[in-house]
């Protein structure tokens, strides 16, 4: 994985600089120099590197100010799924990078829908950030929160059976008691976070702070996504941008009815390895 470029105020000039480097004279050895002694080509990043480059913003002494980041997947023309799942559209790289915003997390958000669709297991401990994690104070693995309101899930699969983490449910107070009972049997801890039969997600980011979960990150599916742009509640955007085409009707990253006023945000980073391009935005 390489780095393109830092996104500062110097990103035009060093720009320029590159640009100029690229078709200046090579340096001693033969090599060229300037800009790309700073972003060798060709590095290939380790996990420690691409873990510090997505590190959640550090909070003040005793603050407890939950960060709610998402990790999505597009096409160039916008598909976040292929035949229902993500996977097709993803690479290696990609999934490095999955599994350190996984590895970074308290807990992970996640619908239904995608629960279902993606056959999600629990979260596993990692070797390679197991000194990371108990440095900031985090358990072996992160906890996966799924946002329910039927409580339509089957509780006999491994999510539920045997996590690391006990899973946690996000649903509203009108939720049918038996699920609910149901679910609770399973080993899932149950968050009522909305008075209805859905969750609020601001709701539900308070709720997940009051246990203690800050670093929060979210995989959609689209739906919830597209829920929690429209509350205002998303801090971040990690998206890859898959250099294939799709076409067909899949579903755009966010879904859901329009915002008033689009929202703006901020690029950070940005990362590139063969054609695939690993951004991250945060709210401006």
């Amino acid at each position: 994985m390489r780095r393109l470029f830092p996104v500062t105020d110097q990103t035009a000039t060093d720009q320029t600089a590159t640009d100029q480097t690229v078709a200046g004279t090579p340096g001693e050895g033969g090599a060229v120099t300037g800009a790309h002694e700073r972003s060798p080509d060709g590095h290939e990043w380790s996990l420690d590197e691409i873990a510090d480059a997505y590190a959640y913003p550090e909070a003040g002494p005793g603050e407890h100010v939950p960060w709610l980041r998402a990790n999505m997947v597009s096409t160039l023309d916008g598909a976040a799924q292929h035949d229902g799942r993500s996977q097709p559209i993803s690479n290696a790289t990609d999934m490095r990078v999955f599994g350190t915003l996984r590895a970074l997390a308290d807990v992970v958000i996640v619908g239904a829908e995608t629960v279902r669709q993606e056959q999600y297991r629990p979260a596993r401990a990692r070797a390679e950030f197991a000194e990371r994690r108990e440095a900031a104070g985090q358990g072996v693995a992160p906890a996966i929160a799924i946002v329910s309101a039927g409580l339509d899930l089957d509780f006999s699969l491994p999510l539920f059976t045997s996590p690391l983490v006990p899973t946690l449910i996000l649903t509203g107070a009108a939720a049918a008691p038996d699920r609910v009972a149901a679910a609770e049997k399973s080993g899932a801890r149950v968050v009522t976070a909305g008075d209805g039969m859905g969750v609020e997600p601001a709701r539900a980011v308070r709720a997940l702070a009051d246990l203690g979960h800050t670093r929060l990150l979210t995989e959609g599916g689209p739906r919830l996504l597209g829920q929690l742009v429209a509350a205002g509640v998303l801090d971040e955007l990690c998206l890859t941008v898959s250099p294939m085409l799709t076409a067909g009707g899949a579903q755009r990253i966010a879904g859901g009815p329009a915002v008033a006023v689009p929202q703006r945000f901020a690029l950070v980073s940005l990362l590139e390895e063969d054609g695939f391009l690993y951004s991250r935005y945060r709210r401006a």
